[in-house]
């Protein structure tokens, strides 16, 4: 076990009430569960998307905190959140990275493993 270390969890659903086809656009919740799984406490300060739809088409996202969060994570917690997406294609990936400081001061990245954004029926 690293002493700097959140384990990053991911569940993805296609919202079809969100969604408009016809314009060329999917929208997408995914929640996301991050552990402490290190041995210092450590708070995420920031985070950094890049969501790419089938065509290639790149949305690269950065910004303080997660939903208006800055949490701060004892080894053993976890913090969840959902949030959302929108793409023009109906399938897309997801991928990132939260920037957190340890108590001790050590900086480190916590990468956000990829994730598909897919319709329903979309893949086979």
């Amino acid at each position: 076990m690293s002493q700097y270390e959140f384990s990053i969890s991911v569940q993805a659903n296609y919202l079809p009430e969100q969604s408009e086809p016809e314009q060329q656009q999917f929208a997408f919740a995914y929640t996301i569960t991050i552990l402490n799984a290190g041995q210092v406490a450590a708070q995420l300060i920031a985070r950094h998307w890049l969501i790419v739809d089938s065509e290639n088409h790149t949305q690269e996202i950065k910004g303080l905190g997660v939903v208006g969060h800055q949490p701060l994570l004892q080894p053993g917690e976890q913090f969840q959140y959902t949030s959302w997406a929108i793409i023009a294609t109906p399938v897309g990936t997801m991928r990132g990275a939260y920037f957190c400081v340890a108590e001790d001061g050590t900086r480190f990245d916590a990468p956000i493993p990829e994730f598909v954004l897919h319709m329903p029926r979309t893949l086979h």
